[in-house]
């Protein structure tokens, strides 16, 4: 059955199987929405465009490997423009497909979330009733319940580089490698 939650997406096929990463991990990362050239026509999430390559790249900057890791959606079917361009999930969206991501967490009760960007970490926020910021917490970890911590990230958007430019982005995976794997 397709979901239907959100009217402008029912017809899209969620970005969520086998091919997200290890639901056994303890590290769940979560961005925005699955892009239209990559994650929506891949089905993997953060894969095939311009934002997967620089996802990548950082991602070994963290000594991370897709295969360690689950990577999710706050949304996970890509909303459209009326043209079919990506758009920014509205928070009506993020809230309804909040039910997911809730559901995910339960079962994988990850250590640590690691938010890509501003609407990555509004969705946490709503789920653990938080006042994370990006501005003011981006690269370390804040604790969000009992064993659970999230690492509020910039989007790896080759746009989310104006807010915060590619080195600095690389300077914050370098620490989220402290975190997870205690070495430099």
């Amino acid at each position: 059955m397709q979901c239907e939650r959100c009217p402008e997406m029912a017809q899209r096929n969620p970005v969520l199987s086998e091919l997200n990463g290890n639901i056994e991990s303890s590290i769940l990362f979560v961005a925005e929405a699955p892009g239209r050239l990559g994650a929506d026509k891949f089905r993997i999430p953060l894969y095939g465009d311009a934002t997967g390559k620089s996802f990548e790249a950082l991602l070994a900057m963290a000594d991370l490997r897709r295969v360690d890791v689950f990577i999710t959606n706050a949304v996970l079917c890509n909303p459209r423009t009326p043209a079919g361009n990506n758009r920014k999930p509205s928070r009506i969206e993020i809230h309804q497909c909040l039910v997911h991501l809730a559901a995910l967490v339960d079962l994988m009760l990850p250590r640590l979330i690691v938010s890509l960007g501003a609407t990555a970490l509004d969705s946490l926020n709503m789920l653990f009733q938080s006042e994370v910021s990006l501005r003011h917490h981006c690269a370390t970890n804040v604790a969000v319940r009992p064993g659970t911590e999230v690492f509020p990230l910039y989007h790896a958007s080759p746009l989310a580089f104006i807010h915060r430019p590619k080195s600095l982005q690389m300077e914050d995976y370098k620490k989220l490698r402290m975190v997870i794997h205690g070495s430099p």
